[in-house]
């Protein structure tokens, strides 16, 4: 099942989901050599061939920007990553979704850095975004 309004143009980022970033770090960034910047304990980049952005994304992180505060909600799965989709229409595919019945944890909300998103958690617990980033378009 296609659902309408949807037109994803890529993948925006993908990253885990962390509890604590020590032993994260250690692996992606010491192990794996990944050039990440950290800013205030969320440890990104887009210098990773293949992805506009990867990153480790704390969930307490995560939760402040689904819920506006800092610790998971008891009633939805705790996500173990997240992927981001930007697409043609973020008005659009929200509604889309929403017609569809998706519970969604925030929608079209702007994010202190720009980008607008839609999130929700899918099936197998992986936190979704639907986004708008104007920076990455510029690039795409």
């Amino acid at each position: 099942m296609s659902i309408e309004n949807i037109n994803v143009l890529f993948v925006a980022g993908f990253g885990p989901v962390v509890r604590g970033d020590a032993a994260s770090r250690d692996l992606y960034a010491e192990l794996l050599g990944i050039p990440f910047k950290d800013e205030n304990g969320y440890l990104h980049t887009t210098e990773l061939p293949g992805v506009k952005q990867f990153a480790l994304w704390p969930l307490s992180q995560a939760a402040e920007s689904c819920f506006g505060r800092d610790n998971w909600q008891d009633d939805i799965p705790t996500p173990q990553g997240w992927i981001e989709f930007e697409v043609e229409n973020i008005e659009a595919a929200t509604a889309a979704l929403k017609a569809e019945d998706y519970r969604l944890l925030v929608s079209t909300q702007e994010e202190p850095w720009g980008q607008t998103v839609t999130r929700l958690i899918e099936p197998n617990g992986l936190l979704v975004g639907i986004t708008h980033t104007p920076w990455m378009r510029e690039t795409a």
